[in-house]
């Protein structure tokens, strides 16, 4: 899995029982691999429409095989960290790289060439899950529910998964949630500003705002805030979906320019983009979840679950609520996102559904997913 964000792939080795059940599963390890600035700077270049125009499609072409070997040895780390071989591997499901995501176009572009990961592997790889869903009339994302209702469903306990990564999305799962009352959606930019503000800030010396410090310094600006707060997009209903063409490096370079033209402390910023996220998370759970929704858990994965600003900001802004990590209910929140593709990998495999149509505005289920074979045939 590689994210809006863009700073690395995460690999996760999982063991799922061989039939359509869900539980148990076990996690076996856990890799992250970080990508060099300069390949950081080269994807964000290339979704940001920022490629010289006769160069667009050989960087589009070059990254797609960069980014596939980048994939593929983390797919051989992960397993060289658990001992496991590769021939114990069925198969490794790839989400591949967002570099454009236009459901209004019936349109996403995921980038990993899985024809070279299952090269350098030999194993059957599964990847190109977005497009089956936009094609079945869904915003293609957010896919992440279906494994967020298959880990985190409660008989008695209404809960929220909240995906803090490059853009923010959650799954409302109710108290004793069938499949088809599972509601889920993009709420809006988290760590896309952030991580962009930040880096505009220090010219790249910095790539993020490491455990929320940045934010806890500053203070938070009520102006702009209630700017970036009167988006459309955050009081649209769902289904909905975004990237970093809504909420990218044009944005957050803007917000830096206008900042420092303003002679305004730079942590004043962060703190207002933290505040920000904050408060379209607690506008969502309020407004959008649905009549009578009450949230006893937020569980919260991604990257914003290691940001303590967030972390606060959330427990004071849904008082009741227990915020916790993902961690909290069995799933390492750094693997999380990882792990959801594996699942939907393996149904792929089996020939199952692996996506909620109510979440993604789909007609119908459908199985998602486009298989390459590994050296020992199909799967």
């Amino acid at each position: 899995m590689s994210g809006t964000s863009a700073d690395g792939v995460d690999a996760a080795l999982v063991e799922w029982p061989d039939g359509a059940e869900t539980r148990p599963f076990r996690l076996v390890a856990f890799h992250a691999d970080p990508f060099p600035a300069s390949l950081q700077e080269r994807i964000h270049r290339l979704a940001a429409g920022r490629v010289a125009p006769g160069e667009a499609l050989r960087e589009l072409a070059a990254l797609d095989v960069v980014l596939g070997e980048r994939f593929a040895e983390a797919a051989l780390a992960v397993c060289r960290a658990a001992a496991v071989e590769l021939d114990a591997i069925d198969a490794i499901a790839s989400h591949g790289q967002t570099v454009a995501h236009h459901p209004e176009l019936r349109a996403t572009l995921q980038i990993g060439d899985p024809s070279v990961i299952a090269e350098r592997t030999g194993c059957t790889t599964v990847a190109d899950f977005r497009p089956r869903d936009v094609a079945a009339g869904g915003e293609g994302a957010p896919l992440a529910p279906f494994f967020h209702y298959a880990a985190f469903a409660d008989p008695s306990e209404g809960r929220v998964a909240l995906n803090l990564g490059g853009i923010a999305n959650v799954t409302w799962i109710p108290p004793g949630a069938g499949p088809d009352d599972v509601v889920a959606f993009d709420v809006g930019p988290a760590n896309a500003l952030i991580d962009g503000v930040v880096r505009a800030q220090t010219e790249g010396r910095e790539r993020f705002d490491r455990d929320g410090a940045r934010a806890r310094r500053g203070r938070v600006d009520a102006l702009l805030l209630a700017r970036l707060l009167d988006d459309g997009f955050l009081a649209r209903p769902p289904p909905k979906s975004t990237g970093r063409e809504r909420y990218g490096s044009a944005e957050a370079e803007a917000l830096a320019r206008e900042w420092n033209e303003r002679a305004l402390p730079p942590d004043d910023l962060v703190a207002t983009l933290t505040a920000f996220t904050i408060e379209a998370v607690r506008r969502a759970c309020a407004e959008l979840l649905g009549p009578g929704a009450r949230v006893d858990r937020l569980l919260v994965g991604g990257g914003g679950a290691e940001n303590p600003a967030l972390l606060e900001g959330l427990a004071r802004a849904l008082p009741q609520a227990t915020v916790l990590p993902f961690d909290a209910a069995g799933v390492p929140a750094r693997a999380a996102e990882a792990m959801a593709f594996s699942l939907l990998g393996r149904n792929a495999l089996l020939g199952l559904p692996n996506h909620l149509p109510r979440c993604t505005g789909a007609r119908r289920a459908a199985v998602l997913g486009e298989i390459v074979p590994g050296r020992r045939g199909r799967w």
